[in-house]
């Protein structure tokens, strides 16, 4: 008779010599080493003790070499005969939506593009971040009454941050 595993169950070979390694685990090991500078942008730990995450620093770029003594750190943590995992740590890039409010501290001042989570989008200069709050600067040509031609105008939007659905750096050259 064949028995089933329940769903989340491991088959006992495969537990007896490795221990699985979750998430809280890595958190520590990353809180013990990281500076106050340094934020946590994503931690991951998936099936077969994947580990993934992304670094960024409030006060400079995160450098190769930053990311390379998170790895060292965490892996020298870790016992390898009886934790088998893969670990890969990364800087955020600018490529990448915003995933936590850091970000949003970390880049005042430079352009950024908000998709709203009803389609919309907006592009401007992020100039706050409080709260549940962002603030962006926004300029356009606009008719102004009385004059013939269009004017710059800057405004600025308090935007709340459940309305957003993504937020990207705008790069400009």
């Amino acid at each position: 008779m064949i028995q089933r595993r329940k769903e989340g169950e491991h088959p006992s070979f495969l537990l007896e010599n490795q221990r699985l390694i979750t998430e809280e685990k890595i958190q520590s090991l990353v809180d013990e080493f990281i500076s106050s500078e340094q934020f946590i942008v994503v931690l991951q730990v998936n099936t077969g003790s994947r580990i993934y995450i992304e670094l960024d620093n409030m006060e400079k770029p995160t450098s190769i070499s930053d990311c390379i003594a998170l790895s060292r750190h965490v892996e020298h943590s870790l016992d390898r005969e009886a934790e088998d995992f893969s670990l890969e740590v990364a800087s955020p890039g600018l490529e990448k939506p915003f995933r936590v409010f850091k970000q949003y501290v970390k880049n005042i001042g430079r352009p950024v593009k908000v998709k709203f989570n009803d389609g919309g989008t907006i592009e401007g200069e992020l100039v706050a971040a409080e709260g549940e709050r962002i603030t962006l600067k926004t300029r356009e040509k606009k008719r102004i009454e009385g004059r013939k031609a269009k004017e710059w105008v800057e405004e600025l939007m308090e935007i709340p941050t459940e309305t957003i659905k993504e937020t990207l750096i705008k790069i400009v050259f």
